[in-house]
C-alpha cells in the first residue's frame, strides 16, 4: 500500500485581474483534481486558495505512488482482422505493431455490437512526483484566460507575469519549471506588511503561515467573510448597516490581501438624488460599501477596504471622503440638468439614435412596441393605455445625462423622471420594470403595464436581430437574446401570459421593413426560444422525457406547455402509463411503415375483430368525454382519460393483426390506430416517455 502525504501548489504572480480571480481559482482547482483523476492517483479533499497576487491548491493526503492499471486498447473488429485463410490481414498485424506484439499476443473484446481484437497490458503505477510537473503545467494551461502577456525575454505567457511557484509534496520541494520559474518551498506575503519572502515547512501549515506571518488570508471565502464581517462591525459606530453587494464583496475581496475596514462620510445634502444614484456611485466608481438605517434609507457615510494597516487611519477615510464628493457632484448636476426636460419632449430626439444599422432608430423601436403592446393587452385581456404611454416614454432616459453616465442606470433614471412629472405610477413602475430581468433569476415585473412592455421590448429585439442574422455564437451574445427569450418565457409562464409566442414573433417581424426572409426567421426564432424553454423547464427538474413529448408538438403558448407539462408528469405516475407509452411507440412504427399517409377515420363495417370494434367505440367514448376538458386545458383529467383505454388497446395489439393482407382492412386498421395517437397528441406525445 502507498504512503500518502499533503500536496502544494502556489503560483506568485503581479496582482491578477480582479473580477476573473475567483473562476481562476475555481478552475484551477478542478483541473488539478480532474488531472489527479486521470492519473489514477488516491487523494482526499483539495482546497483552492487565491489572493491578488496568488493562486494556490492544496491536496490533503495525496498517494505517493500511482495503483498498477490495466491498458485496454481496441483495434480492428474480429470480421476485418483475418483473411478467408485464416492469416491475419494488414489491419490486424498494423495493430500488433501499434502495440509492440505479434497478432497471436492479441485477444478477442466483446461487446454489445461485435467483437473486436484487442490488448490488454499490466502497467505498474508511476511515482507521484514525477507525474507532477506535467499535471500542474497541464492544470495552468487550461485556464479560461481570455488573452495572455508576456514578460521579459522569454515566451512564457499567462495572465500576469509570475514570480515564484511554491510545489511541496510532503515536507520535500519536487523541482519542476512552472511557467518558466523553478520551484521551491520559498512564499511571499503581504507587499507592505511583510515584504521579504519566507519558506513554507509542509502544505499544511501554508494559510496559518500566510496568515501569521505574511499577514495575508489566503482563501478567497475567508477573505469575503472576513470583509462581511469587518464591515458590519465597523458600521455600528454611526448606527447602520452596510449594503454589501455580493459582487463588489468578490471584488473587494480580489483585490486585498489583508482587508482593513474604513468608514467615510459625504455631504448629507446628496441623499436627495435617488438611492440608486448614490450606491451606483459609491459602488461602481468607488468600490465603496454604502451604509443604510434600520428602515432601509441611505445614510451619508459608507466603508471601503484599504489594503493595509494604516498608522493614520483618518488619513486614509479623509482621503476617500476627498475622492468620493466630486463624483456625487457629477451626480447631482446630471439629475438637476436631466429635469429641465420631460421624458416626452426627448421621444422625437430618439430617431437621431441608432436602434440597430438595418433596424432603424430607438424613435422607430419605441413606434414598433406601441403596435405590440396594443396586441399583447388584448390577447391578455388587459386595458393598453397605460403600457402604451409607457412604451412611448421608454426609452427616453437613455438620451439623459445621467443614464450615459451610468448605463446601468437605464430604467430606473426613467422611472425617477417620470414620477417627477407627474405619470401615473404605473407607468413610471413600467419603464423600469420593461427591462426585467436584467439578470438570470432577476426580478420580474410586478404591474400589468410593466409585463406586457417588457415582453413586447424583448420579442421586438429577438425578432429584428435575428432577421438581420445577428444570431448568437458560442458564448458571444452582444445583443442578450438568450436573455431576453428566457425572461420572454419567465414573464409568460410566471406572471400567468397566455400568450401565442409565434403570432407575436409574426407580428413583430411584420412590422420591419427591410427585406428578409419572414418564414426563415421566424422559424429561427422560434426554434430558439424552444431551446430556452427547454433549458427553463430541465432547471424546473421536469424530466427531459416529460419535456420532449411536450415541445415535440411545437411551441404556441409556453404557459399552456407549462400546464401539458404538469398533466405529462402527472400522467407517467399512473399505472396504465408504461403500456400506453409503449402502444403509442407501436402505433407511430406502425403509421410510418405505411406507403400511403394514413388518416385517422375508421370505416365501422370493416371492423371484422372483436377487439377492433372495442377499441373503436372505447375511442369514440374517451373522444367525447375529451374534448371539453381539452377546451379548458384540463389536460391532468384528460390525460386521465384517456389512460383508461389501456385495456382496449392492450387487447387489440393481442388479438388483431394490423398489417392483414386485405388492404382495405388493413388501412382501416391503420386508421383506427391514427384516431388513437391523435387523441395523446391533443396533449403530449406519450410514445416519447422512457420506461
Amino acid at each position: 500500500m502507498s504512503e500518502h502525504r499533503d500536496l502544494l501548489f502556489e503560483l506568485g504572480t503581479e496582482e491578477l485581474p480582479p473580477k476573473s480571480l475567483r473562476v481562476l481559482s475555481e478552475t484551477l482547482t478542478g483541473n488539478v483534481t480532474a488531472g489527479l483523476a486521470a492519473a489514477g492517483l488516491e487523494h482526499g479533499t483539495v482546497r483552492g486558495f487565491a489572493t491578488p497576487r496568488r493562486l494556490a491548491v492544496l491536496v490533503e493526503g495525496l498517494a505517493t505512488v500511482q495503483g498498477d492499471r490495466v491498458i485496454e486498447r481496441r483495434g480492428p473488429a474480429l470480421s476485418a482482422a483475418r483473411q478467408a485463410d485464416g492469416s491475419p490481414t494488414k489491419a490486424a498485424e498494423g495493430f500488433a505493431r501499434s502495440c509492440g506484439v505479434t497478432v497471436d499476443d492479441l485477444i478477442v473484446i466483446a461487446g454489445d455490437k461485435g467483437e473486436w481484437l484487442g490488448f490488454r497490458q499490466s502497467v505498474s503505477g508511476a511515482e507521484t512526483r514525477s507525474l507532477l510537473p506535467d499535471l500542474i503545467n497541464q492544470a495552468l494551461v487550461n485556464l479560461p484566460i481570455a488573452k495572455r502577456m508576456r514578460w521579459g525575454s522569454g515566451d512564457t505567457e499567462f495572465v500576469r507575469p509570475v514570480h515564484w511557484a511554491v510545489l511541496l509534496f510532503g515536507s520535500d520541494v519536487v523541482d519542476a519549471i512552472v511557467l518558466g520559474v523553478r520551484t521551491g518551498r520559498t512564499t511571499r506575503g503581504h507587499r507592505f506588511h511583510c515584504p521579504e519572502p519566507f519558506e513554507l515547512s509542509v502544505p499544511a501549515d501554508y494559510a496559518d503561515a500566510l496568515e501569521r506571518k505574511g499577514k495575508v488570508i489566503a482563501r478567497f471565502d475567508d477573505r469575503t467573510a472576513a470583509i462581511r464581517q469587518r464591515a458590519n462591525e465597523l458600521t455600528v459606530s454611526v448606527g447602520g448597516t452596510p449594503h454589501l453587494d455580493a459582487d463588489l464583496v468578490d471584488e473587494v475581496a480580489a483585490l486585498v490581501e489583508w482587508p482593513v475596514p474604513v468608514i467615510g462620510r459625504f455631504d448629507p445634502r446628496f441623499l436627495e438624488l435617488p438611492a440608486e444614484v448614490l450606491i451606483t456611485t459609491l459602488q461602481g466608481n468607488q468600490k465603496y460599501f454604502p451604509i443604510k438605517d434600520a428602515s432601509g434609507a441611505l445614510l451619508p457615510y459608507f466603508v471601503t477596504f484599504s489594503n493595509l494597516e494604516s498608522r493614520q487611519p483618518a488619513t486614509v477615510s479623509a482621503g476617500n471622503e476627498r475622492v468620493v464628493t466630486p463624483r456625487l457632484a457629477d451626480a447631482e448636476f446630471f439629475w438637476k440638468q436631466d429635469r429641465r426636460r420631460t421624458l416626452d419632449s426627448r421621444v422625437a430626439d430618439l430617431g437621431a439614435v441608432t436602434f440597430q444599422a438595418k433596424l432603424g432608430s430607438l424613435l422607430a423601436k419605441s413606434e414598433r412596441l406601441q403596435r405590440l403592446v396594443e396586441s399583447i393587452a388584448a390577447a391578455t385581456g388587459h386595458d393598453a393605455a397605460l403600457a402604451l404611454r409607457a412604451a412611448r416614454l421608454a426609452k427616453a432616459d437613455l438620451l439623459t445625462e445621467m443614464v450615459g453616465e451610468f448605463p446601468n442606470l437605464q430604467g430606473i433614471m426613467g422611472r425617477y423622471y417620470a414620477l417627477a412629472e407627474g405619470e401615473p405610477d404605473e407607468v413610471a413602475a413600467a419603464i423600469e420594470e420593461h427591462y426585467r430581468p436584467r439578470q438570470s433569476g432577476g426580478t420580474l415585473p410586478d404591474t400589468s403595464a410593466g409585463r406586457i412592455l417588457a415582453v413586447a421590448d424583448k420579442i421586438d429585439t429577438l425578432a429584428g436581430i435575428f432577421s438581420v442574422g445577428l444570431l448568437p455564437s458560442g458564448d458571444r451574445d452582444p445583443y442578450g437574446l438568450r436573455r431576453a427569450a428566457l425572461g420572454t418565457l419567465r414573464i409568460i409562464i410566471e406572471r400567468q401570459l397566455d400568450l401565442d409566442v409565434p403570432q407575436l414573433v409574426d407580428q413583430a417581424l411584420g412590422l420591419y421593413s427591410h427585406t428578409f426572409d419572414a418564414g426563415k426567421t421566424a422559424a429561427a426564432v422560434i426554434e430558439f426560444v424552444t431551446e430556452r424553454l427547454r433549458g427553463h423547464f430541465l432547471e424546473q427538474k421536469w424530466r427531459p422525457d416529460e419535456i420532449d413529448a411536450v415541445l415535440s408538438l411545437g411551441l404556441a403558448r409556453p404557459l399552456d406547455a407549462e400546464r401539458r407539462l404538469r398533466a405529462v408528469a402527472d400522467f407517467r405516475r399512473l399505472p396504465a402509463a408504461e403500456s400506453l407509452a409503449a402502444a403509442n411507440k407501436r402505433i407511430r412504427n406502425l403509421l410510418r411503415k405505411s406507403d400511403a399517409e394514413i388518416v385517422a377515420n375508421v370505416a365501422p363495417e370493416l371492423l371484422v375483430a372483436g377487439a377492433e370494434s372495442e377499441l373503436f367505440a372505447a375511442a369514440r367514448r374517451a373522444q367525447e368525454d375529451v374534448l371539453p376538458l381539452l377546451q379548458r386545458g384540463d389536460y391532468g383529467p384528460a390525460l386521465a382519460r384517456l389512460a383508461e383505454l389501456r385495456e382496449p388497446v392492450d387487447r387489440f395489439f393481442d388479438d388483431v393483426l394490423v398489417m392483414a393482407d386485405d388492404e382495405a382492412i388493413r388501412r382501416n386498421r391503420l386508421g383506427l390506430l391514427a384516431l388513437v395517437e391523435r387523441l395523446f397528441l391533443n396533449i403530449a406525445d406519450i410514445g416519447r416517455l422512457q420506461p
